[in-house]
């Protein structure tokens, strides 16, 4: 006889993940507390509405739900976006399995944005000399630029307006780190060692990029928690990271975007737990990334526009990697989170 739905709420009550069951028609006849409390909705209400249903109208729950036979082992549906009648979305990874019942058992893992695949395990080796071969071009275009910046650097007196100075003096400190990251592109090195750095002196320096490059046409917003201490990092490839984010968010018809800072304890990052991370959200209120370009996004050469060079993302990711990182995303149009954890070291900090 067929294992009653309610007996497996006992045990399932104690779990910690978001654990539902249906019926063999796919209707759901019972969760966990915590797969409620996830969702936002009363276990009750959820009594009788279709497992399937709860990723809305996409259709991948359902028939990884049809493809699924009693001996098959659990099946994992990637990036699922559930959530009940007109709630609030979930983000979760999905693993499914049937009962002895004929029903199904849904197990999710909830995530707060949906990881980048890694571009370095999916990028061929042509598109690798592609790259080198467009570094190659970009280094006799630098070098000009470089001696423009030093003949103007020179021609300003004295009396010349700060504004005037720092804008020349930006403008050679830029076309210095572009110069470092073709040459990077051309015969990849070991990363420079990390020395303590004040990530809102970093965001800083961003943002005068910002500035310059948008005008008055985005709201750049502080939202800085000022206690987060010093900690090891390459301040500079930081900062190419971040600006490549906001120069995007801004690429996406943003009018506010936010440089938010937070600490978080305790944090998983991969397989690693930190006992405290620096948490750097772009928050930006543009179009968001387009629904085909989700599963490809981190992907070098990928881009929402046809202008865009789609290597920001990829180096960005890159970044996060360097310093054990993690870069993550949300996204739907007026609202897109891009969020850069990052294991905070201070004892190494003097």
């Amino acid at each position: 006889m067929p294992t009653p739905p309610d007996t497996l709420r006992p045990e399932l009550d104690t779990l910690t993940t978001p654990v539902a069951w249906s019926d063999e028609e796919g209707a759901i006849v019972g969760c966990n507390a915590a797969f409620s409390r996830w969702l936002g909705v009363g276990a009750r209400r959820l009594i009788g509405w279709p497992l399937a249903g709860l990723e809305g109208g996409e259709g991948r729950l359902a028939d990884a739900m049809g493809r699924l036979d009693a001996a098959d082992a659990p099946l994992r549906v990637r990036r699922s976006r559930l959530r009940y009648a007109d709630g609030e979305e979930c983000f979760a990874d999905v693993w499914l399995s049937r009962r002895d019942d004929g029903g199904w058992l849904l197990e999710a893992h909830p995530v707060d944005e949906f990881p980048g695949d890694d571009p370095a395990l999916l990028l061929p080796s042509a598109l690798s000399a592609s790259l080198k071969g467009l570094a190659h071009e970009l280094r006799n275009p630098l070098a000009g630029l470089k001696g423009a910046a030093q003949l103007l650097s020179r021609r300003l007196d004295a009396e010349t307006q700060g504004d005037s100075r720092e804008l020349v003096a930006m403008i050679g400190s830029e076309v210095e780190r572009l110069t470092a990251l073709v040459d990077r592109l051309l015969t990849p090195a070991p990363p420079r060692p990390h020395a303590p750095l004040n990530i809102h002196a970093v965001l800083e320096r961003v943002l005068r990029l910002a500035e310059s490059d948008a005008g008055w046409a985005v709201r750049l917003v502080r939202d800085y928690d000022p206690s987060l201490p010093e900690f090891a990092g390459d301040s500079d490839r930081l900062m190419q990271a971040v600006w490549n984010l906001v120069r995007n968010a801004i690429e996406a018809g943003a009018a506010n975007v936010t440089l938010r800072t937070r600490a978080e304890h305790a944090v998983r990052i991969a397989d690693a737990v930190h006992p405290i991370a620096l948490r750097l959200e772009i928050v930006d209120d543009g179009r968001g990334v387009p629904d085909e370009l989700t599963e490809r996004l981190f992907l070098p050469l990928v881009s929402g526009r046809a202008e865009g060079s789609g290597l920001g993302l990829a180096l960005a990711q890159q970044v996060a990697r360097e310093h054990r990182g993690s870069l993550a995303y949300r996204s739907r149009p007026g609202h897109t989170v891009f969020t850069l954890l990052l294991p905070m070291h201070v004892e190494d900090a003097p």
